[in-house]
């Protein structure tokens, strides 16, 4: 049996939940995500393809003295310290070379044993030939006397000839500069005794005003190469000079087992660069003119595909791109966007297709 408690209590239940549906539904309220993006227009213009590499700065041909003994020898003189400039034709080194000397001595003496049999021999043709005309010599003494006469001659000539020899191998006792230059390394004293080698070589003079870059190109890079190609110094200081080079050599074989190949690149000014410092080079490829590029952070890569995103109306449109040169900060677009389109730079990672974006800065051309 039902009281009235429990009875009154169901009708408030039952009123309750007739109050409840009688209210209308909230209304559902539809939002998106807007996200932030950066953006640049593409532009038009030129880009150039660059093959980088480990260059070291060396003397150029003919600006380069590595002075060596003629034979092992001893340094007398040496009047240049590390660090001095030279001008040409000052003593570097003076060697001591006994056996040269003595060949010198030697032969001088060669020449005037020789120049004395001459002069005999001449006064015998001569007396030979009177008594010939006097009819007292019979005609044999005169052939005798001129053949002793001819090789009389040919003696002191073959006597000078040693003389001269001996005099020039002398003469490489002393080195004197053949350009105006510094010395880059002095490596012996006077009294060292020092050997005929390269190993032991005394001096290197250099000329600080023709150097030039020697770049270790993997091969791969170097067959897009050629001679008079432009070139520069990476990140160069401002203090070294004119950072510009040209290609003017590279080579017409390979060594076999090795992975570059050294290719010599000329500064177009005198640089402040010293022999021997290692630089980084970019030498120019190729060149592409009248081209699309865009920021090279716009390129988004995904599996094979590579990408950008377009701004259309306040969204963002993924575009499928081709590409070209590309450099550290900008890339060739050969297919897929046209000139003046902006093209999301940042904040387009993860970004779906058609999302909305606002724009929070806009770079111009």
């Amino acid at each position: 049996m039902t009281t009235p408690r429990a009875a009154f209590r169901a009708l408030l239940v039952v009123i309750a939940v007739s109050v409840a549906c009688s209210r209308e539904a909230p209304e559902e309220v539809e939002s998106e995500t807007v996200v932030p993006v950066t953006a640049m227009p593409a532009e038009t213009g030129s880009i150039t393809a660059e093959a980088h590499a480990t260059g070291l700065v060396t003397p150029a041909p003919g600006a380069e003295l590595l002075v060596i003994a003629p034979e092992p020898a001893r340094i007398v003189e040496m009047p240049k310290a590390e660090g001095d400039t030279v001008k040409r034709g000052d003593v570097l080194v003076r060697f001591e070379i006994p056996s040269t000397a003595a060949e010198v001595s030697k032969q001088e003496a060669e020449t005037k044993r020789a120049q004395a049999r001459l002069e005999n021999a001449r006064a015998a043709l001569a007396r030979a030939r009177d008594l010939f005309d006097r009819g007292v010599a019979a005609r044999k003494e005169v052939e005798d006397a001129t053949k002793e006469l001819a090789d009389a001659e040919a003696d002191v000539a073959g006597a000078q000839a040693a003389t001269t020899a001996a005099g020039t191998m002398a003469a490489r006792s002393v080195v004197r500069a053949t350009f105006d230059g510094i010395v880059a390394k002095r490596s012996h004293n006077p009294g060292d005794f020092v050997e005929a080698t390269a190993s032991d070589a005394v001096l290197r003079v250099v000329d600080p005003r023709r150097v030039e870059v020697v770049a270790s190109v993997p091969i791969v890079d170097a067959l897009d190469i050629a001679v008079g190609a432009p070139a520069r110094i990476v990140d160069a200081p401002a203090s070294a000079g004119d950072d510009s080079l040209k290609v003017v050599a590279r080579p017409a074989a390979v060594q076999q087992g090795t992975a570059t190949v050294a290719v010599r690149i000329a500064f177009a000014k005198p640089t402040r660069y010293p022999v021997g410092t290692p630089v980084q080079v970019g030498i120019t490829t190729d060149t592409h003119k009248d081209v699309i590029v865009v920021p090279a952070s716009a390129v988004v890569h995904e599996g094979d595909e590579t990408a950008v995103f377009v701004v259309e109306n306040e969204t963002a449109k993924r575009r499928v791109v081709k590409t070209g040169i590309e450099t550290e900060d900008r890339v060739e677009i050969t297919d897929g966007v046209k000139p003046g389109e902006l093209v999301i730079t940042s904040g387009q990672n993860g970004l779906p297709d058609g999302a909305k974006v606002s724009l929070t800065a806009r770079g111009e051309k």
